[in-house]
């Protein structure tokens, strides 16, 4: 296993990060709906390990095992999303609306983020690379989707393999639903980023960013 940290860890690592931030969102909106936090975020720790604590990623990453070390904190923060999602839906149905707000907003500010860094999403498969640079969708080995088709105006892919069905299964939770959600937070990405470009998921599950 590498010794040495390199481009691809610092992209997984600043990815599991943005992750557990829209996991605090929905924490945030646990509190507001009288969940008893405390209780549940030890439960949920105690099950899936805690969050990472606010160190450089080489202070506490094991060398030794680089890719098992961000293997186990994405398996982890996704554990904790899957959990707190489901706990709300099944303290509240209603709740449903707040949370694709949550993601909707997070889409947007991801895409205001890429923005600001002067780092333009030009065209289709620039607005796909960018997405990709902040959703979790296991280990890049996993290869989880598929390009079928691009062209400066359009991209086309699909999802080869489930990486989540199985995490949210263990909390009794719908993975379709974290496809949902995840679908309005790619939709309100692109609006964003170019607005000369969106997001559709076809009937066969297919999806594509094109040229409007």
């Amino acid at each position: 296993m590498s010794l040495y940290l390199g481009k691809v860890h610092y992209w997984l690592f600043n990815k599991i990060l943005w992750f557990e931030g829209l996991e605090e969102e929905i924490i945030n909106l646990a509190k507001e709906e009288g969940l008893d936090v405390s209780s549940l975020a030890k439960e949920i720790n105690e099950n899936h390990g805690e969050k990472l604590p606010n160190l450089p990623l080489e202070d506490m990453i094991d060398t030794s095992n680089i890719h098992g070390w961000l293997q186990g904190k994405i398996h982890s923060a996704e554990g904790r999303m899957a959990a707190w999602t489901t706990k709300l839906l099944n303290s509240n149905e209603k709740v449903k609306a707040k949370l694709e707000n949550i993601y909707i907003h997070q889409g947007m500010k991801a895409a205001k983020e890429v923005k600001e860094k002067l780092d333009p999403a030009s065209n289709a498969m620039d607005i796909y690379d960018r997405i990709n640079d902040y959703i979790l969708d296991g280990m890049p080995c996993d290869r989880v989707n598929e390009v079928l088709a691009s062209t400066e105006d359009m991209v086309q892919w699909s999802r080869r393999i489930c990486v989540h069905k199985d995490i949210w299964s263990r909390e009794s939770g719908d993975v379709s639903y974290f496809y949902s959600l995840r679908g309005l937070w790619i939709k309100a990405f692109v609006n964003e980023v170019n607005g000369n470009y969106e997001y559709e998921e076809l009937g066969d599950g297919t999806q594509i960013i094109k040229r409007k």
